[in-house]
C-alpha cells in the first residue's frame, strides 16, 4: 500500500533524519513514484523521449529502480520523500535516531 505521507514535500524540516539522497535528474518529479511497502521504500523513476533527427525518429529511454529497506525502529508511516528544484530527491524519517543508508 502507498503511505499518504510518502509525497512529495516543498522543504524538509530539521528534525527529520535522512535515509537516503538520490539524484533525479533528468526525470520530472511526477515521473518518479515511491512506495512504502514490506519495510522497504521502492523508488521508481522513468522517462521517454522522442524526437525527430536526420536519421527519423529516435526514442530515448532510462530508468532508475532502487530498493531501501528501513533501518530497525523505522515505522513505514514515518517515511517521507521530496524532490528539489535541483532534481535531488531526499528520502527521511522523523525518527530520531536513524543511520543514514546512502547517499
Amino acid at each position: 500500500s502507498i503511505q499518504r505521507r510518502s509525497n512529495r514535500l516543498p522543504c524538509a524540516s530539521r528534525d527529520r533524519n535522512v535515509l537516503a539522497v538520490m539524484d533525479m535528474k533528468g526525470f520530472d518529479p511526477e515521473e518518479v513514484s515511491v512506495k512504502v511497502k514490506d519495510r522497504k521504500v521502492q523508488v521508481l523513476a522513468e522517462h521517454e523521449e522522442a524526437h525527430t533527427s536526420a536519421r527519423g525518429r529516435e526514442y530515448n529511454y532510462k530508468n532508475v529502480r532502487k530498493e531501501i529497506s528501513l533501518p530497525p525502529g523505522v515505522r513505514e508511516d514515518e517515511v517521507t520523500y521530496s524532490v528539489g528544484s535541483n532534481r535531488i530527491m531526499k528520502i527521511e524519517t522523523a525518527h530520531k535516531h536513524c543511520p543514514c543508508l546512502m547517499r
